[in-house]
């Protein structure tokens, strides 16, 4: 069933309460998600992206009970991941000459994973603009790596609505639509994380890319993401909030990252806390054991952070295995201008401090001299060297 946007605009996706993953099982989802997909009904009929194909038939039965299909004008495809397009080949099967306008780089995208070169593709960039009727127009706007090289965004003019695609968005499932409805917590709570997971790796583009749509002067009076929930009400907050979150963002926080094999380095880790604590109390210090908590809802915590300290034993003269894979992770996500320590215990050969540090400044961390390394189980004068790592850690923060 479509539900109304605004004038002849409505919201035709899905919303997934049931998805747990996202990206494989890269990304936790928490709080549900949608996958949203629009209808524009002036004198043309136009569709903005589908959904993922588990849903298609779903999708397919919805849009036959709004419209009839063979009086779709043409489709916009934003963007040729899945969960947006999964349901062309179904659609296309029944329309296959509909036009479909897209960037370059989608085309490409959609004949790599569906194999149909012969759909009516038409290219377009950014000023490009079609006629919807009514006076209105889509006018395109390319919006590389935000956050694949081809997605775009398009603006419906006079209603002066923004459909950003993935920028903007959230993995959130909210049947109240609209921001100004939905629950403000988790809203934010998941607008950052999206951000930090997703959309970070690419802040430099993303930085451009904000001063371009500054450029262009559009009378921006609502945003339509591809998930999460519709920005109505002051609908510039989530463009202001990232446009300071791509601008080397973080609270006054520090967190401590680790995992152990028989508790020493956990010792370690809370003691490093617990230095922290006592030397700058109006600093938020968060722990969390890699093994166990979320990677996804700790790289938000980090990207809200001015600091980390990350700790392993040494296993095997490496590090332990999901330490290692959480910082490839780490890596991705492209943080920038925060500092690190490292701190771990060994038995016999030491070397996972070492492989810590080359991995947290390959990762573009800034990594300090002072660290614990200690052989067996913490003792005072490790203690100790936690106190000058905590010390060290807030000095290079300043």
């Amino acid at each position: 069933m479509k539900r109304h946007v605004k004038n002849n605009v409505y919201w035709i996706g899905k919303m997934d309460w049931e998805l747990e993953w996202f990206h494989g099982m890269d990304y936790s989802i928490n709080n549900g998600s949608s996958q949203n997909a629009y209808l524009i009904q002036e004198e043309k009929t136009v569709l903005l992206d589908t959904v993922w194909r588990p849903h298609s038939t779903e999708f397919m039965d919805n849009l036959k009970k709004e419209v009839d299909i063979n009086k779709i004008d043409f489709i916009v495809v934003h963007h040729g991941e899945v969960d947006h397009s999964g349901t062309l080949p179904a659609l296309l099967e029944e329309i296959p000459d509909v036009p479909i306008y897209c960037t370059a780089n989608c085309v490409k995208s959609l004949v790599g994973q569906y194999h149909h070169p012969e759909w009516n593709f038409h290219v377009v960039k950014t000023g490009d603009s079609v006629d919807v009727g009514n006076g209105k127009r889509l006018i395109f706007i390319e919006m590389r790596m935000l956050h694949w090289p081809d997605s775009m965004a398009t603006f419906l003019t006079e209603d002066n609505i923004l459909f950003s695609m993935d920028a903007f968005g959230q993995h959130y499932a909210s049947d109240e639509l609209f921001n100004d409805r939905a629950d403000q917590g988790k809203l934010w709570v998941e607008a950052m994380k999206y951000y930090a997971n997703i959309i970070n790796p690419f802040a430099i583009m993303l930085k451009n890319k904000l001063k371009e749509l500054d450029d262009l002067n559009l009378p921006i009076e609502m945003i339509c993401p591809s998930h999460g929930v519709i920005w109505r009400e002051n609908p510039m907050q989530i463009v202001d909030e990232y446009r300071k979150w791509c601008d080397n963002y973080h609270d006054d926080q520090i967190c401590i990252c680790y995992d152990t094999m028989w508790n020493g380095t956990m010792q370690l880790a809370h003691k490093i806390a617990e230095h922290l604590r006592e030397l700058s109390p109006e600093t938020t210090i968060k722990v969390f054991n890699i093994g166990k908590t979320d990677k996804n809802d700790v790289m938000t915590e980090i990207f809200r952070s001015k600091a980390i300290a990350v700790g392993s034993p040494t296993v095997s003269q490496h590090i332990l295995s999901d330490v290692g894979g959480w910082l490839d992770f780490l890596k991705e996500c492209r943080f920038k201008n925060k500092k690190a320590a490292v701190f771990g215990c060994y038995g016999w050969s030491g070397e996972g401090n070492k492989v810590l540090r080359e991995k947290l400044q390959d990762a573009g961390f800034a990594v300090i001299d002072e660290e614990v390394r200690c052989n067996w189980n913490p003792t005072e004068e490790h203690s100790e060297q936690a106190r000058v790592l905590a010390e060290a850690l807030l000095e290079n923060c300043k």
